[in-house]
Parts: C-alpha cells; structure tokens; sequence
C-alpha cells in the first residue's frame, strides 16, 4: 500500500470513527421534550391530589379549584430558580449541588440543605404509602381502620424498597408503566366525573365561612403536590438540547398538572356532595365513588389512586436515595448510607429511608404528613430561590421575578406555621420537634466533616 493510500485509509478510518461515536452520544442522549414532561409529571402527579381534596374542601369548600390553581402559580415561581440555576451550572445534581456550589465554604449550608432534601422525599413517601393504604382499605371493611392501614402502608413501602434493592431495570420497567397508566387513568375519571357532575354544586364559589387567608393557607398546603417537577434537572446529561428543553419540560409539566388538579377538583365537587368527601377525606375521591359513578366510576377511581401513589413510592425511592447516598459520601449523613450494591443501588439509604418514612406515617396522620411535607419543600425552594438571587447575575435571572418568588415562598411558609400555631398547635409542636432533630444533625454533620475538611 502506498503512502498515499495509507493516508486515506487513516482519514477513512478516523473518519468512521469520528461518525460512530457521534451517533452514540446522540443515543446516548435521547431524553426528548415529551420524556422529560414524562418524567416531571410522574414525580409531580402522585399521591398528592388524593390526598389534598378532602383537606382542602374541608377549610374552604367550593374555593379548592382555586385554591389549587393559586399553588400550581406559586410552583411555577418555584421553577424559575430551579430552571435558572440548572442552565448556569449544567449539574444533574439539582437542589443540592446548586446550593453546595453556591456556598462553597459553609459546610453547614450544604448539610442543611442535604438534610431538608432528603426528609422532604422521606415525607412525600409517607404522604404517599398512606393514600395507598387509605384508598386500599376503603374498599374493605375489616381492614378500614388506622391501624390497618399503617399496616399496608407499611407493606407497601416494603415491596417497593425490595423492587429498588432486587432490580434496577425492573424498577425502570415498572415505573414506565405506572407513570403513563396513571395519567391516562385520571383523565378518564375527570371525563367521567363531569359527565355525571352539576356545575350548579360549586356555587357560591365562596362561601360564608371561606376567607382569602384560608384559600391561601390551602394553596400553600396543595404545594407537596406540585413537588417533583426538579426530577428534570436528574436528567441533564442524558436529554437532548437541556438549555432549551429544562425549562420547557418543567413549565410545562406544571401547567399540565395544574390543569390536571383544578379539572379533577371542579368534577370531584360538582358530582360528590362535600359532605361525604369532608367526612371521608382520607379517601376522598372514593367516598361516595360507587354511588355516583358506579362500579365501574369506582373501580377506575380506586385502581387510579393505587398506580399513581405505587409510582410516586417507587420513583421518589428510587431518586433520593440516591441522593441520600451522594449526600453521605459528602460526609453529611453517616459514610454506611453510601454503600452501594450491584454498582449502582445504595441498599442502606433505600433500608434507611423506607424506615424513617413509616416512623413518620406510623406517628402521625394525613394532615402532618401533607403538611410538614409542604412546609418542607416551600423551605427548599426558599433556600433555591434565595440561592438564585445571590447568583442572579450569573444566572441572568429576572430580579423582579426572583423577588416574587422569594417573598411569595416565605409567605406561604409563614401561613401554614401560622395556621398550624393556631388551630392545631400540638400538630404544631410535632412538625417543630421534627425540624429541631433535623438542625441537630445537620449541625453534627456539618461541624464533623468541617474538622475532617481542615
């Protein structure tokens, strides 16, 4: 062979090579716009909508479409920050990286941080395994009490944490085919619930007894349910154009699960008598299901609560504890929940977590546990939203924009401590209790891996 040829076969060759390694990247990047909605929207709708209606109708009545709407606003402010920092930093670790990048030098920012985090998704898995277990036993009467189900809650936490701890692809499968059923499944009880509903049920649209504080205290409390819309950001490295498709699948999964909740909330009010659904709030959208919809309505309802709250426990175990896991190897938890087995499951952080999220379910109801969970997450996305104002230069952040989502965060934060101060104060001495443990450690941690750091 010539020099010449060997030239050309050298440049053929690379070339080649140069082709086949661009067409892996781009498989390897095949998160479009339509995955990730996919994803945002099968972290965000969960257990949340079935939990909060009977707690929200029970305060304000017919305003709960409202009320909901009001949330979904104020998570979209919550974005802005989130969108804003992932673009600046282009870090799949969301939350916590954002923030332990911001503040480099405070080790107790950083384990604050990691520490809310974590016990905000150990909270939402206990919000969920509780709806299971409240729409589950519904449906059976000797099993229909609290004890029982704490009991199913418990086990289905279980079976969920040996899914994540037996099988990773297992787990993926599974969760696909939850998220997309679930979706489909609420828009098919929605259609059918304002096919038998009376639009004349939701008036007045504020009642006698209904205040704009309430309404916005239940908008603040609806929050948890719009948590989930960061999973995005997890996917950074694995989605096609992040700079363009971040904020488009986060703003836009937002609005599909605002418009999912109010439709939903307007149908659920406009067929069941509010009477039934305060009575039975733990279970709300089942409560008098059979009777208005019939079996098949009641079925559809009760299957569809059962796959979005099985979809939301497996995926939010499945994300934070592997979150759990970086935050430990940084040295904010114990170094143990940082193992990891078959290379990628952090089995201790799965164990640990599936525990603490039944001690919190097992020692409180369905109201502590929405309602620290919503406390807990507008307190994250306070620390996001002032992280961002610090950083607004650089993230080329709107300033009025940011202040609004600031002061529109802390106010909510301060109306349901206000209102749990007031109308519930030994609630509010247990939700206090739990964030005086949670400084405690986080404080441990903090000043322990400092003196490790120097």
């Amino acid at each position: 062979m010539s020099l010449k040829e060997s030239f050309n076969q050298f440049l053929s060759d690379r070339f080649k090579k140069e082709r086949t390694t661009k067409l892996i990247r781009k498989r390897e990047k095949e998160l479009g716009l339509g995955e990730l909605i996919a994803i945002a929207l099968g972290g965000m709708v969960g257990g949340g909508i079935f939990s909060i209606l009977g707690i929200a109708t029970e305060y304000i009545g017919n305003a709960t479409p409202i009320a909901i709407l009001i949330g979904g606003v104020l998570a979209s402010f919550a974005a802005y920050s989130y969108v804003k920092l992932a673009l600046y930093y282009k870090d799949e670790g969301a939350t916590y990286s954002f923030f332990k990048k911001s503040f480099p030098n405070s080790p107790l920012a950083s384990s604050a941080i990691g520490w809310l985090i974590v016990f905000g998704y150990i909270s939402t898995l206990a919000l969920y395994a509780f709806t299971f277990a409240s729409y589950f036993c519904s449906q059976i009467e000797a099993l229909n009490d609290p004890l029982w189900q704490k009991i199913v809650a418990g086990l289905v936490i279980t079976f969920f944490a040996v899914v994540n701890l037996v099988s990773v692809k297992g787990m993926g499968k599974l969760e696909d085919l939850l998220v997309y059923s679930k979706i489909i499944i609420l828009l098919f009880i929605s259609g059918m619930l304002v096919g038998k509903g009376d639009i004349q049920n939701l008036y007045p649209v504020f009642e006698n007894q209904t205040t704009l504080d309430q309404i916005l205290v239940v908008a603040a409390i609806t929050f948890v349910a719009f948590e989930g819309f960061q999973l995005v950001i997890h996917a950074y490295n694995e989605m096609d154009d992040p700079q363009k498709n971040i904020p488009r699948a986060i703003y836009s999964s937002i609005g599909i699960a605002t418009a999912l909740y109010v439709v939903l909330a307007i149908s659920a009010l406009a067929t069941i008598p509010k009477e039934i659904i305060i009575s039975d709030k733990e279970y709300a959208l089942a409560a008098g299901a059979k009777t208005y919809l019939g079996t098949l309505g009641q079925f559809m309802v009760i299957f569809g609560a059962l796959l979005a709250t099985s979809s939301a426990i497996s995926g939010t175990l499945f994300g934070a504890s592997r979150l759990m896991a970086v935050i430990a190897n940084d040295g904010y938890f114990p170094k143990s929940l940082g193992r990891k087995i078959k290379v990628h499951i952090p089995d201790r952080a799965i164990i640990t977590m599936s525990v603490l999220a039944f001690i919190l379910l097992a020692t409180g109801g369905l109201q502590v546990i929405l309602e620290f969970g919503s406390i807990t997450f507008i307190g994250v996305s306070l620390l996001m939203a002032y992280t961002n104002y610090k950083k607004r230069k650089e993230t080329n952040s709107s300033l009025l924009l940011t202040i609004v989502a600031l002061l529109g965060l802390f106010f909510a934060g301060l109306l349901i401590i206000y209102f749990e101060f007031t109308v519930n104060k030994e609630q509010f001495y247990y939700i206090l209790s739990i964030y005086v443990l949670l400084g405690i450690g986080a404080l441990f941690f903090a000043k322990r891996n400092g003196k490790s750091e120097a």
